[in-house]
């Protein structure tokens, strides 16, 4: 039970610094509309989801030794899912800079609204990942 809880609030701390970064991503892209600013803060959110999932990995991979193989298939897969929404919002970001840097102010604030709801769906899938597991 011990470790279970353990795991959960770690996966927990996690989704809620990455939701941080995004939070923060969004603020510096509303500010800053620069095309080289635009891409360090997406180099950067790369570099952020890759450290997160090799964490991630490394964690599950020294726990998979002690568990039945099932339970570690199932993590590996929440890994796979975890990944793919790394992958999502990423494709998001990139395809709002592009429309950013081609349309105007009221597309922008279109564009910001569409990504905080895309961003509750994903807030959403995480929750329901970490208690499925």
């Amino acid at each position: 039970m011990m470790t279970m809880t353990t795991t959960r609030r770690r996966t927990t701390t996690i989704t809620m610094t990455m939701m941080m970064m995004m939070m923060t991503l969004m603020m510096m892209i509303t500010t800053m509309t620069t095309i080289t600013m635009l891409l360090v803060i997406v180099t950067i959110m790369l570099l952020l989801l890759l450290m997160t999932t090799l964490l991630l990995m490394m964690r599950w991979r020294r726990r998979s030794r002690t568990r039945t193989r099932a339970t570690t298939t199932t993590t590996t897969t929440t890994t796979m899912m975890m990944m793919m929404m790394m992958m999502m919002m990423t494709m998001m970001m990139t395809m709002m800079m592009t429309m950013m840097m081609m349309m105007m102010m009221m597309m922008m604030m279109m564009m910001m609204m569409m990504m905080m709801m895309m961003m509750m769906m994903m807030m959403m899938m995480m929750m329901m990942m970490i208690m499925m597991r």
